[in-house]
């Protein structure tokens, strides 16, 4: 059985580096494996690449959308945020990554690929931090 893996906005904003291409390549390589995003990263992703990209809405709402077809979206329900709060209290994440994280948890996620979370990090013996990077 294969591993279900969530995915960090950062990861996601690596698929437009033209600097770092190794980091953009395993961006890609981590796309392919059609991870879960949360509606939290979606908006988080929509912000940046709003302003990093340049492109008008309606095409960055088309880009967007082409670019995470075959991507599983986990919604952020109320009890989404009642799990968050627990993780802000267990683990002190910051607001939207506790968001990020109680997603990945209730989509039941293995994996969860970010790079400013601690990597390593098993949340609730389930869900495992990773820096792809390192």
């Amino acid at each position: 059985m294969s591993e279900l893996i969530a995915i960090d906005t950062n990861i996601l904003i690596y698929l437009h580096d033209t600097i770092s291409i190794n980091k953009r390549t395993t961006a890609e390589e981590i796309l392919a494996g059609r991870p879960k995003i949360s509606n939290q990263v979606l908006s988080e992703y929509l912000n940046v690449t709003r302003r990093l990209l340049k492109l008008s809405k309606e095409d960055l709402l088309i880009q967007t959308a082409e670019l995470f077809s075959k991507c599983d979206f986990i919604p952020v329900l109320p009890n989404t945020l009642f799990l968050a709060s627990a993780l802000v209290k267990q683990y002190q994440f910051q607001l939207f990554d506790a968001i990020i994280a109680a997603s990945a948890l209730e989509r039941e996620c293995d994996v969860l690929y970010s790079e400013d979370m601690h990597h390593g990090l098993k949340i609730n013996k389930r869900l495992t931090i990773i820096n792809p990077f390192l």
